[in-house]
């Protein structure tokens, strides 16, 4: 009923006409504080490597693309606010992963809320992805990535599978059936066509093709180099793999072989240790991005996994995190941050290492 009266209302006050919706990239309140914060600070006398560009934290990202506004319009956006307040908003909860689509669509994992955010710029609107198969809805999806022609794949550890999905979050298939016990970590190699799915109690990586088939296995339980201790986040950039080796507390690299080329991090209680590593990422420059989810930071590294920086620390304003998970970079080297507890994430742009 009260979806009529608002119809009819809006009808009667704003002739029916639609008003175009933009994306805005910071959902907070308007903080001129927040302007041009830069990491590291000014103070520092170093150069700027970072800037703060906004957080997503779902439908309040969205706001009409003509600030200026009638009375009619005030008083319908007053009324339909006391409508809908009783209404749950569509917010991230519990954000774990992420990764931005060839639309330049950002494509966020929410493990509380057990669906895909698609946070669409180009088209003005949030949708919410829920299906991973007829008749099954994610319950815990912790990895996503993209491939060809659209296609997203993403881990769910609960269901232990990977799901095939099309560019619009139609359900195309599943992946890893009797193969995988607890899949999380996911990426993709454009060149080979290959999928790369961590799974964590089997303390491998499986490799399968673009048609779902299984055609490798990297590494085996153990502390060596190539072996893993519970393996959790990937990515793929420039020909390498990076993989999360959580409880061995480090980074391993390999290349398109599966071969180890580096090894980032190490145990210890000093700046740059790894204790709970978890989201791991890449940009064009060979920078590699860390989180340390137990200290609330995030960790840059340079090819030859010498730490550049550090930056973060537990809490909820800018530039802090809390429980961060994931991380990722898209083709414009802006740094997506998935501050879990803190229900957001957080966008940086790497301003060039020269």
């Amino acid at each position: 009923m009260r979806l009529v009266l608002a119809t009819l209302l809006i009808c009667l006050l704003a002739g029916c006409a639609s008003e175009p919706v933009v994306m805005r990239w910071d959902a907070a309140k308007e903080d001129k504080a927040s302007d041009g914060r830069v990491w590291p600070a000014p103070q520092t006398q170093e150069v700027p490597r970072y800037r703060y560009i906004g957080q997503l934290t779902g439908e309040a990202n969205f706001k009409p693309a003509n600030a200026s506004r009638s009375g009619w319009q005030q008083a319908w956006q007053l009324i339909t606010g006391l409508l809908e307040r009783a209404e749950s908003p569509t917010e991230l909860q519990r954000p774990l992963c992420g990764t931005v689509d060839s639309r330049g669509r950002v494509l966020v994992g929410d493990v509380s809320r057990g669906a895909i955010f698609v946070f669409d710029e180009a088209g003005g609107k949030l949708e919410v992805w829920d299906e991973a198969a007829p008749g099954v809805r994610f319950i815990s999806p912790v990895g996503i990535a993209t491939g060809h022609n659209g296609e997203v794949w993403v881990a769910d550890a609960e269901l232990g599978r990977v799901f095939r999905l099309d560019a619009a979050g139609q359900p195309l298939g599943e992946v890893g059936a009797g193969l995988l016990r607890r899949p999380t970590g996911l990426a993709h190699d454009p060149v080979l066509r290959r999928w790369f799915v961590s799974d964590g109690p089997a303390h491998d990586i499986k490799v399968f093709d673009d048609a779902g088939r299984l055609i490798d296995r990297w590494g085996r339980q153990g502390e060596g180099p190539g072996e893993f201790n519970l393996p959790t986040h990937l990515a793929y950039a420039q020909g390498r793999l990076y993989a999360t080796d959580g409880l061995n507390a480090r980074v391993q690299a390999f290349d398109e072989q599966g071969q180890v080329q580096a090894s980032f991090g190490r145990r210890g209680l000093y700046v740059g240790n790894l204790v709970r590593p978890k989201g791991v990422a890449a940009d064009d420059e060979g920078n590699v991005y860390i989180v340390e989810s137990m200290h609330d930071t995030l960790l840059v590294f340079d090819g030859q996994a010498r730490l550049l920086m550090s930056f973060g620390g537990t809490g909820s304003e800018i530039g802090r995190f809390y429980l961060p998970a994931g991380v990722w970079v898209d083709g414009r080297n802006r740094v997506f941050v998935a501050d879990m507890f803190n229900g957001r994430i957080v966008v940086f742009q790497f301003l060039g290492g020269a």
